[in-house]
C-alpha cells in the first residue's frame, strides 16, 4: 500500500473512530484543518476520508459545512429491524460454532459489565464490546461484516438506551441469558433471547427520544 493510501485509511479510521466512540456527535461540524491538526495527517487523506463518509452517509451537508449525520425516526426504525435479524443469525451460529474459549470470553464480558451499570457511557462501548465477541463467534466473515456497518450506523444515535434509568441492570441480565443460550448450543433459544434483548432496547430509545422531544 502506498503512503498515500495509508494516509487515507488511517485518516478514515480515526475520523470513523471519534464518531463510534461518540467524541464527535450528530450535528457537529467537522473541519478538515481542525481534523489535520487533530490526528496529525495532512489535509488531502482527511479530505479523502471526508468524502468516503459522506457517501456512507455517515456524513451530511448542512450548507457548505460536513457534519455527522442524524438518523431520523423511520431510519432509526429500519436501522433496528436489520440489526434485530442479523444479530439474531449471529446468536443461532454462535450456538452452533463457538469455542469453549470464546463462550468462557462471552461469560467474563458479561460478569464485568455488571460493575459498570452505573456509568452508561463506559457500559456503552462495553456493550459494543459483547456484541462484537458474539459476531465474531458466528465464525461468518460475512455476516460480521454486514453487522459492522450496522454497528457504524449506530453510532449516529445521539444517546444510548443503556442511559435509561435500570436499563444497565436489565440488559446485564439479558446479555447473560444470551450467553448461556449459546453455551448450551440451542440455536432457537440464543436467536430468540438476542433479538428480545434488541427489540427492548429499541422500545427503551423510543421512549427516551419521546420524553427528550417534549422538551425541544
Amino acid at each position: 500500500m502506498n503512503q498515500t493510501r495509508t494516509g487515507q485509511t488511517d485518516a478514515y479510521s480515526l475520523i470513523l473512530e471519534a464518531i463510534d466512540i461518540g467524541v464527535f456527535k450528530p450535528g457537529d461540524r467537522l473541519v478538515e484543518s481542525d481534523l489535520a491538526d487533530r490526528f496529525g495527517v495532512s489535509r488531502t487523506p482527511i479530505r479523502e476520508a471526508l468524502q468516503r463518509l459522506e457517501t456512507q452517509n455517515l456524513l451530511a451537508r448542512d450548507g457548505r459545512s460536513l457534519i455527522v449525520a442524524s438518523l431520523s425516526h423511520n431510519q432509526m426504525s429500519e436501522l433496528y429491524v436489520v440489526r434485530s435479524e442479523l444479530e439474531g443469525l449471529a446468536a443461532r451460529l454462535a450456538a452452533q460454532h463457538a469455542s469453549a474459549e470464546e463462550i468462557l470470553v462471552l461469560r467474563e464480558m458479561v460478569e464485568a459489565d455488571r460493575k459498570l451499570t452505573d456509568d452508561p457511557a463506559a457500559l456503552s462501548r462495553a456493550n459494543r464490546r459483547f456484541h462484537k465477541q458474539i459476531h465474531l463467534a458466528s465464525h461468518n466473515r460475512f455476516l460480521v461484516r454486514q453487522l459492522d456497518l450496522v454497528h457504524r450506523s449506530m453510532a449516529l444515535m445521539a444517546t444510548t438506551s443503556l442511559a435509561a434509568e435500570g436499563r444497565g441492570e436489565v440488559a446485564m441480565e439479558e446479555h447473560h441469558s444470551i450467553v448461556e443460550a449459546i453455551a448450551k448450543g440451542d440455536q432457537e433459544a440464543a436467536g430468540k433471547a438476542l433479538r428480545d434483548h434488541i427489540s427492548v432496547a429499541f422500545v427503551t430509545r423510543l421512549k427516551l427520544d419521546s420524553v427528550s422531544s417534549e422538551f425541544e
